[in-house]
């Protein structure tokens, strides 16, 4: 879910000035929340939060109404609920979600078939070859909006830019329920104007040590010379945010896109600090892990974890592999030794392990040994275990009697 409350909103006039501007990027609103009022009617106008109603649980989506009090996505329930005591708190049913999502990209698709999905509620769209079919790219975004309300019942918004990233900012500022077209002509008018913030890729971190230097806006980035930029940022990210600030942005929508990363987590019923119940959890994490690598016919270059203290401070850690693996065993080595370098002075509340620099499985040139070989074969017992009887059916006896309670959340 975005970060904003709609506070802010900026929308095109009908009949606005769309020339150049080819490529959409349509994000529906409060996408969790917006499923539950379509599903019951008389939850609309309320304050939602999804999420568990456990009180360390956190927030995976908020209604407009809850986000005008502060309400955001990954803060605690509790936390919420002292912000908005109003809020209704109802629990999250992904299967519903994914069935919407699943909707939404298909008539996404009847518009064009150069749609490139982000997640499991935004997409980015290429309607230049379609003006024939539909029309300008106004007249084609207003369309769709039109669309998945009057289909699907649910409210959308889009930007429509001659590139990716400002497609994205302008589906932002236009949120909730809104459209915002930059014509290319004016997109290095838009961009001047905006923060540092809200350029693609310059988080709250950079954005300080910018600030710091009296960089707030993107004229302000322009102006400055490029090694102040490059020494604040680095210089693969100070080059990639100075072109974006002048609006260019090469990359092309993309129909077809290999997962990037396959990770799990759990959040604690209490914070934990147990070395050796931690290190369970971590080979049970790296175990699905790797369950999922093999099922999608993946390998990962990297092993990275994340921990968040009882504080909510949060790391992550990451370590490249001598092979690509898709060995709960190699997984789960990798993120141990990583677990151990930790400063770990606080309880735990939360741990995750994600498989990172993703390529299919086998790409590499046959090594004369594999000092995997007999953890693939057990593991290819576990994988035929779980695909008859279910997952969790065997496991190691390792992890028998040590997990921890908590709730596992998937992650992409």
């Amino acid at each position: 879910m975005g970060r904003g409350d709609g506070s802010g909103r900026l929308v095109s006039a009908d009949g606005a000035d769309d020339t150049g501007a080819g490529i959409l990027h349509v994000d529906m609103d409060a996408f969790y929340a917006s499923v539950e009022v379509l599903d019951d009617p008389a939850l609309r106008g309320k304050p939602l939060i999804i999420g568990a109603p456990e009180s360390r649980s956190v927030v995976s989506s908020a209604s407009y109404e809850a986000r005008r009090y502060g309400v955001r996505s990954a803060m605690p329930v509790s936390q919420a609920l002292r912000l908005c005591p109003t809020a209704l708190v109802i629990p999250p049913r992904f299967p519903r979600y994914l069935e919407l999502s699943a909707q939404v990209m298909t008539l996404f698709r009847e518009i064009t078939p150069l749609v490139e999905p982000l997640s499991i509620d935004e997409a980015f769209l290429d309607v230049r070859g379609v003006r024939r079919l539909w029309g300008s790219p106004g007249e084609i975004a207003r369309l769709l909006r039109a669309r998945v309300r009057d289909e699907l019942g649910l409210p959308c918004s889009v930007g429509a830019a001659a590139t990716k990233h400002v497609a994205k900012m302008a589906s932002t500022l236009s949120k909730p329920d809104g459209l915002l077209i930059v014509p290319e002509a004016a997109t290095t008018r838009f961009l001047a104007s905006r923060r540092v913030g809200e350029l693609w890729g310059v988080g709250p971190k950079a954005t300080e040590t910018l600030a710091a230097r009296g960089i707030r806006t993107v004229a302000d980035l322009l102006e400055s010379p490029p090694g102040v930029i490059d020494r604040a940022l680095g210089s693969a990210l100070g080059h990639r945010v100075r072109q974006l600030a002048r609006g260019i942005d090469p990359r092309e929508v993309e129909t077809t896109r290999a997962e990037k990363s396959v990770g799990h987590e759990e959040t604690f019923t209490t914070d934990v600090d147990d070395p050796g119940a931690l290190r369970v959890e971590l080979r049970r994490l790296a175990d699905r892990v790797g369950a999922r690598l093999r099922e999608s016919g993946w390998e990962a270059a990297t092993v990275s974890i994340k921990v968040r203290f009882s504080d909510f401070s949060t790391v992550t850690r990451a370590q490249t592999l001598p092979e690509p693996t898709s060995v709960g065993q190699r997984i789960g080595a990798a993120a141990i030794d990583l677990f151990e370098l930790l400063d770990r002075r606080l309880p735990i509340r939360l741990i995750g392990v994600r498989a990172e620099k993703l390529r299919s499985s086998g790409a590499a040139s046959p090594m004369l040994w594999d000092d995997d070989e007999g953890w693939r074969r057990v593991e290819g017992v576990l994988d035929g275990a779980a695909a008859k009887f279910g997952r969790g059916s065997i496991t190691r006896a390792t992890l028998l009697g040590g997990q921890v309670k908590g709730g596992d959340q998937a992650g992409q």
